[in-house]
């Protein structure tokens, strides 16, 4: 499958090692003087070692890998002890990967993994709550891409502000996580999992008034443009993976009336058609105005 993952730039790494460390999962190692991804399946491609390379050898790219394997990275991680495991916990909920972090949690307990300050890592005994390892978890220091970082803020319910002057609005916001652009979604991101999707032109949310609270209340979004963005394959390989790997209800694909636009449409049912599973797909089409000029499941 398709998905993001670490790239590094041979040229640039001096072997210096400052990314080994902050690589919890255990994937990069110094080989023959220069840092190398050796294992796909232990890469999560969250970019959580990013930040540590002085020389910005290290990227994110879009390329056939095998999956993540958490269980696998779990494995690894315990070998390594305590401060390690916690650390790549933070990880996970810094990125708001639920999914794998209740995958870890899961493997601690069964494996009667102790995580306790005075703990020994080798001889793990008891069976830490979750509770006890998101208290620790907030201790670890995370540094990673902050514009890459998965975020799910679909619980968060806005405060009033004291003194806030009125301005008329349309409604709040219906955004429920970031990042939205589909080149950067991650397909097993949580706020995507069993989610009804919208697919959505770059240009709609700004020519329909309403589009928040018309089409994207309760839903997850990625928007792309057929016409100016790059790689439309990766697009496919993406929403393939989003019916498959993140068992999503629906996608509703909402798109300009320009002749371009209509190329969103033929990549999502591209998709449909390549994936194992097929999936209701709802088509809108906005006029240059804001209106909606069509609206039908396909």
């Amino acid at each position: 499958m398709k998905r993001t993952i670490i790239k590094i730039d041979e040229d640039l790494c001096n072997g210096c090692g400052e990314c080994i460390p902050n690589c919890h999962e255990g994937a990069l190692q110094i080989i023959d003087g220069k840092a190398r991804l050796v294992s796909d399946i232990m890469c999560d491609g969250l970019g959580a070692c990013i930040g540590h390379c002085p020389l910005g050898a290290i990227s994110i790219e879009e390329r056939e890998a095998q999956p993540y394997d958490e269980i696998l990275v779990m494995e690894q991680m315990v070998k390594k002890g305590r401060n390690t495991i916690l650390a790549h916990l933070q990880h996970l909920r810094d990125h708001n990967e639920t999914e794998y972090l209740k995958q870890a949690i899961d493997y601690i307990k069964t494996n009667n993994i102790d995580l306790s300050p005075e703990a020994k890592p080798e001889k793990g005994i008891g069976q830490p709550t979750l509770k006890q390892v998101i208290k620790e978890q907030k201790k670890a220091n995370h540094t990673g891409c902050p514009g890459l970082a998965s975020k799910d803020f679909s619980k968060i319910t806005p405060e009033p502000i004291a003194n806030e002057p009125k301005i008329q609005s349309n409604g709040s916001s219906e955004l429920r996580h970031w990042p939205v652009q589909l080149h950067l979604l991650n397909p097993n991101a949580s706020y995507l999992r069993n989610a009804d999707v919208v697919l959505a032109a770059d240009c709609v949310g700004f020519a329909l008034g309403d589009f928040h609270q018309r089409y994207l209340k309760g839903k997850s979004l990625a928007i792309a443009c057929p016409k100016l963005d790059s790689n439309l394959d990766v697009y496919v390989d993406k929403l393939v993976a989003m019916i498959q790997d993140a068992n999503i209800n629906t996608l509703t694909v909402v798109i300009m009336e320009v002749p371009c636009c209509s190329a969103l449409q033929r990549i999502a049912q591209t998709a449909i058609a390549m994936a194992d599973r097929k999936i209701p797909l709802k088509l809108a089409m906005i006029s240059l105005q804001g209106e909606v000029l069509k609206e039908e499941w396909l």
